[in-house]
């Protein structure tokens, strides 16, 4: 029997899933989390074989999930379900840990056959955003550039991002001008706008 762990925000969701892998003789939901912090303890407590968790959740995102998993309980393989999937997402999530990556848009029984391979010890990504991520560039920012972009979303004040970094002020500004010509848009909004719809962010 394969004991899974299921960690979703949405309830509605994660009760169906629930319920859908209920009806798999050899597959045992054991556990369940609203958010991602509460995913990771429930894994530790119920220590499934797999956990399956959505990309976007409060708390700790998938995959912080998968990271976390990875160290604490390199037993239990992750799949990643999300409805909004982005190349950059997917090379993030298997460089967290993460065994599996598929859509909430793919057939009934494709999760089932999912979790059961990766409890086998390989791997799967959704070939559609497997081949989307084959095609896609890298990111041209670097992580000090990513981590002072998601500090200035919100229209947050250059000198509040500083103080958030540990940065000065000029830093912080010459991060978001070298941001602004890399990705070759007029200002900071659609930086984050173009990072967010290439998952980087």
């Amino acid at each position: 029997m394969i004991r899974v762990l299921l960690a979703d925000d949405e309830e509605l969701i994660r009760v169906a899933v629930a319920a859908l892998l209920d009806l798999e003789p050899d597959l045992e939901v054991v556990a369940q989390a609203a958010d991602g912090r509460a995913a990771v303890e429930a894994a530790l407590a119920h220590r499934p074989d797999v956990a399956v968790v959505d990309l976007q959740m409060p708390r700790l995102d998938g995959m912080g999930v998968a990271a976390e998993l990875a160290r604490a309980l390199p037993g239990c393989a992750t799949v990643i379900l999300t409805g909004r999937g982005r190349p950059a997402h997917l090379q993030r999530a298997l460089a967290a840990g993460a065994r599996g990556f598929l859509a909430k848009g793919a057939p009934g029984g494709a999760l089932a056959d999912v979790i059961r391979r990766v409890h086998g010890g390989a791997r799967y990504v959704d070939p559609a955003l497997a081949a989307e991520a084959l095609a896609q560039p890298d990111c041209p920012l670097t992580p000090r550039e990513l981590e002072v972009l998601r500090a200035a979303e919100h229209d947050t004040p250059v000198a509040m991002v500083a103080r958030r970094l540990h940065l000065s002020p000029g830093t912080v500004r010459n991060h978001l001008a070298a941001i602004v010509t890399k990705l070759g848009v007029p200002g900071r909004a659609e930086a984050i706008r173009t990072a967010r719809d290439n998952g980087w962010l």
